[in-house]
């Protein structure tokens, strides 16, 4: 791949990117409103982020500033003189800007984005909207921290030594990882755990990190430094660093913006949760780290990368009550600080175990955070969520990280027996291991305390549970709502003996600490289990603390919590997650206080997974400093293999396991390598129509060379391209399968003289008899010899292939159009319009050069509308420059607004068009930013909905087709008067349109 001249994520231009990105207004406005402000943001904290590169990805141009964007095969230097001048230049700016604006910086982003933090009141966000070096506005938001050794399952090592697997290979575990730096962003580290153990820094120069000041620094494998500044903070000293951990800084000015209370955590580096410390020494803790739990010896752990140094920095804070996660705070300007600190810093890997939820667009502020991030070398894991199983729940969409899936391990298991011959295995660490426990058993919402709720009964919240009823028993209670430790205190609290937890839906099973004897059981035992239950006098249970079925567990399962895809976010033309990795019942390091004794816990999430990943991530670095992201990411997704069932069948749901479950043990030998990077990335975004790069072509969604391939809209044949490059010489050929779709693959073999050499392909995918509205998956693999590449695939087909648009004239006449339809039958061709397109604002302009300020027109989209569209036409089309914004408001009186579409380039014409509209109020702004005089300009709007002018009809309607073969039918119209029109034809139920546009001289 050459490089081409990327302005990086900072040049994005919003069409319509982000949820309240838009032109600020100052004209005429209802009383007691200046401007339309998003009806979700008032006054408060707001992340701004301007125009102009970051520093990971800045090309040149500014005088006496060179280009700081590294090298392919590079990582960035943000230490270096030009690169801090390039720093200095972007505070100036940044600046300027708010000096403008009247706001001053509560914190500021030079590195992987180009802004600042600030409280700011509806004006100052409408001013700085309006300023066109001002990328987006956007305000502040909180996102969550989401048996056998998970470094044996993978292949890593195995005993005392960590022989036997992949460590050996790398040159022990002395040598997995050396060289490179993990930065986690959680919620801090716990500096005392032995997972985090290093030797006192010293003041020498020297192959072991050294510091400088306060400055600790470290050489990498890469060549470059990893420098970071100890502080000093709450609980944590200058003397918590070591030759381990390498990095530690907090930040929390977006949390105490808004109203965290931090008396429960603390306001430095020191973990106060558990989480960060977790994952932290999951991705490179320590080798051979000994761990007790509440007192029982669990044996040793190790981190996947245990010679790799540790960064952290944490952004997340807990709350009051540590069971409850809504409790806790992350802070989305404090995330971006702590990514923009770990690459100034130079960390190698990110690890992100935090979640906001199902993903909307793939450019949320910390994906083009992680874009600049992964152009300048940064390898990042995130994770996929914990709100699974369900599908479209994923998180974090964007093609330049890796989506962590989370999947099980052998753990601790415990069996629950009835007499009725039920048996059902469970995980369990507190019915002692062998011991059995039999016992009178009860459901919980059979033994309600007067008084209490039913439905929290059931899921045994403390206090709800009879004593009388409960003393001595084994008591059923569902899973839900509260903290699973909570219901067994529940239990404890009556007087219950022992706890049977139950899913209600498939999920999980979690090996915690419990106050009573526990199982925990799957949801496909709780039929039978209550009917024994409730309708058997003097019901028992046993516990028993192993599996006593004679049936292994199968593993690797995707947990049933673990986020599915597909990414409807800006299409689905990127299959996610990426990978699925170890993520149930992990043992790992949790918090202390400082000094108070370190402990360990099981936790569970693909928080866990993610840095399972990061940590593969650090240790491909270790021995290929120079890989790029996308190599790593292509490795692992290639050598995966599939996940089971709970029978033990092959799982290959593409929305739950991604690719498959990570096999080191083969990942550094994939045989080809699907490598992208930044101007890959940025030709993706445009190609979205989500961004403009200096100097980069748009291509297909689909065309992105991922190790994976997804069509998110497939109306008939397709070719996709992609381009390999070789591990190893050898020839590989071709083999696919996609049930229901024919794929080919041309060339179906390619030969390699030797490693580096890269060819392309392409695959040509036809349905055969696939549905049309229901995803297809399949795989495709080459192979030579016993080395194959695997890649998943996942194809939509719709209803029908057909024009976006098409053009007319006249006041009567006719189009035709030809389509290619994805089923056989009638297919019914739904029109809607012609609607005339009115005239909002005539604007003219005699005098004066520029900023001419704000036009607004309001418009009621009515329910059915199929279309609306607004525009604006000047008569200068080259010494003018105008600028649309379209936002739906409450009402007419009213001018807050839940959602905004910008039109804003550098030309005269805008417009924005709107499929489906959610009926209620649009406000349409009109914005003349400059102009030479004189000139004259229009605002047009045309709702389009059943009915309309000019007899639209197509014929033959409903049309005859047959599948994949192309068909033609005639739109006609007739008895128009002058001007445009537009309509809309629906092909069927489905949601594929063609708009008709005519005009009328």
């Amino acid at each position: 791949m050459g490089r081409s001249s990327v302005r990086a994520a900072a040049v994005v231009t919003l069409a319509a990117l982000f949820t309240g990105t838009a032109t600020a207004s100052f004209g005429a406005a209802p009383e007691g409103v200046n401007t339309p402000i998003p009806i979700d943001s008032p006054a408060g904290r707001y992340i701004v982020l301007l125009k102009d590169a970051p520093l990971a990805t800045y090309e040149g141009g500014e005088a006496g500033i060179q280009r700081t964007k590294p090298d392919k095969g590079k990582q960035l230097d943000a230490h270096s003189a030009n690169s801090q001048k390039y720093i200095a230049h972007l505070k100036n700016e940044q600046k300027a800007v708010a000096d403008a604006a009247g706001v001053e910086p509560a914190a500021t982003y030079q590195v992987t984005l180009n802004g600042f933090t600030a409280d700011l009141d509806s004006s100052a966000v409408a001013k700085l909207r309006s300023d066109k070096n001002v990328l987006g506005v956007f305000a502040d938001e909180v996102r969550h921290p989401v048996a056998v050794p998970s470094t044996e399952f993978l292949g890593l090592g195995a005993g005392d030594a960590g022989s036997g697997g992949v460590w050996d290979a790398v040159g022990g575990v002395d040598e997995a990882g050396q060289g490179v730096v993990v930065g986690v962003v959680d919620t801090g580290i716990a500096p005392e755990n032995p997972s985090f153990a290093g030797a006192k820094l010293k003041n020498k120069r020297g192959a072991e990190p050294w510091v400088e000041g306060d400055t600790v620094v470290y050489e990498k494998a890469d060549g470059t430094q990893f420098r970071s500044t100890r502080v000093a903070g709450q609980n944590w000293s200058k003397q918590a660093y070591s030759t381990k951990l390498v990095g530690g800084q907090a930040f929390y000015s977006g949390a105490a913006a808004a109203g965290f209370d931090f008396k429960y955590d603390f306001k430095s580096p020191r973990d106060g949760d558990g989480h960060g410390s977790h994952t932290a020494s999951t991705a490179a803790g320590n080798f051979g780290v000994d761990t007790t739990v509440e007192g029982i010896d669990f044996g040793k752990i190790s981190g996947v990368a245990p010679a790799a140094k540790v960064a952290s920095y944490k952004a997340c804070y807990v709350g009051p009550d540590v069971l409850a996660t809504n409790d806790d705070i992350c802070a989305l300007s404090d995330l971006l600080s702590a990514i923009d600190q770990a690459v100034a810093d130079g960390v190698d890997v990110i690890n992100y175990s935090i979640g906001g939820g199902a993903a909307k667009t793939v450019l949320q502020p910390e994906d083009v955070s992680f874009f600049n991030a992964a152009a300048a070398g940064v390898f990042v894991a995130v994770s996929a969520g914990n709100d699974g199983p369900g599908a479209v729940t994923a998180d974090h969409a964007s093609p330049w990280y890796t989506t962590v899936a989370a999947s099980t391990i052998p753990t601790y298991e415990g069996t629950v027996q009835l007499p009725n011959g039920f048996e059902a295995v469970g995980a369990s660490v507190t019915v002692p291991f062998g011991e059995t426990m039999t016992g009178p058993v009860v459901y919980s919402g059979d033994v309600a305390a007067a008084g209490a709720a039913q439905a929290e009964a059931e899921l045994c919240y403390l206090g709800t549970l009879d004593p009388a009823k409960v003393a001595g028993k084994i008591v059923v209670c569902d899973r839900g709502v509260i903290a699973r430790v909570e219901k067994s205190q529940s239990v404890a609290e009556a007087g219950g003996a022992g706890m049977i937890l139950v899913n209600v839906t498939p999920g999980s099973l979690d090996n915690d600490f419990h106050s009573v004897p526990t199982v925990h059981i799957d949801a496909q035992h709780r039929t039978a289990l209550l009917d024994y239950v409730r309708n058997t006098a003097d019901a028992t249970a046993t516990l028993v603390g192993d599996n006593v079925s004679g049936v292994e567990t199968p593993t690797p399962q995707v947990a049933g919590f673990s986020s599915r895809g597909p990414m409807l976010a800006d299409g689905a033309d990127v299959l996610k997650p990426d990978v699925s990795a170890p993520g149930v019942a992990i043992l790992a390091a949790t918090h202390n206080a400082s000094g108070a004794a370190p402990t360990f816990g099981f936790k569970s999430g693909t928080s866990m997974s993610s840095p399972q990943v990061a940590g593969l991530g650090a240790l491909y670095l270790g021995e290929r400093p120079l890989a790029a992201p996308g190599e790593i990411k292509s490795a692992l997704m290639t050598t995966a293999y599939n996940t089971v069932g709970a029978d033990g069948s092959d799982s290959t749901d593409p929305f739950a396991q991604g690719a498959g479950h990570v096999d080191p043990t083969k990942y550094f030998e994939p045989g080809l390598v699907y490598q992208n990077g930044a101007a890959d990335w940025a030709a993706y975004l445009e190609g979205l129509g989500l961004a403009a790069f200096d100097g980069i072509d748009p291509i297909d969604a689909s065309d992105l060379n991922l190790a994976s391939i997804a069509i998110g809209t497939f109306p008939g044949p397709q070719t996709v391209t992609r381009s390999v490059t070789s591990t190893q010489a050898g020839t590989f050929t071709a083999a696919i399968d996609v049930p229901g779709i024919d794929a080919v693959v041309e060339p179906s073999t390619l030969t390699f003289g030797a490693a580096g050499e890269t060819k392309e392909f392409t695959v040509t995918f036809s349905k055969t008899d696939a549905a049309v509205e229901e995803w297809a998956t399949g795989f495709l693999t080459w192979t030579s010899g016993a080395t194959a590449v695997r890649s998943p695939i996942a194809i939509f087909p719709v209803t029908a292939a057909a024009p976006a648009d098409v053009e007319g004239n006249g006041a009567e006449g006719s189009i035709e159009i030809e389509i290619t339809p994805g089923l056989s039958g009638e297919l019914p061709l739904n029109l809607a319009g012609l609607a005339p397109e009115q005239v909002l604002i005539n604007g003219t302009e005699t005098t004066g050069a520029a900023d001419d300020g704000y036009t607004y027109e309001l418009v009621e989209v009515t329910e059915g509308t199929e279309l609306a569209r607004f525009a604006l036409d000047s008569s200068d089309d080259t010494g003018s420059d105008l600028d649309l914004s379209v936002y739906r408001v409450v009402g007419p009186e009213d001018w807050r607004y839940y959602q905004v579409w910008q039109s804003a380039s550098a030309s005269a014409d805008e417009s924005v068009q709107l499929t489906a509209p959610t009926p209620g109020y649009y406000l349409i702004e009109a914005h003349v930013y400059s102009y030479t005089a004189p000139f004259t300009w229009t605002a047009t709007s045309a709702v389009v909905t059943p009915g309309g002018l000019g007899s639209l009809t197509a014929t033959p309607n409903p049309l005859p087709v047959t599948e994949s073969v192309p068909t033609q039918y005639t739109l006609s119209w007739s008895g128009l008067e002058a001007g445009s029109y537009l309509g809309v034809v629906r092909y069927g139920d489905s949601q594929v349109r063609t708009v008709v546009s005519v005009d009328v001289p």
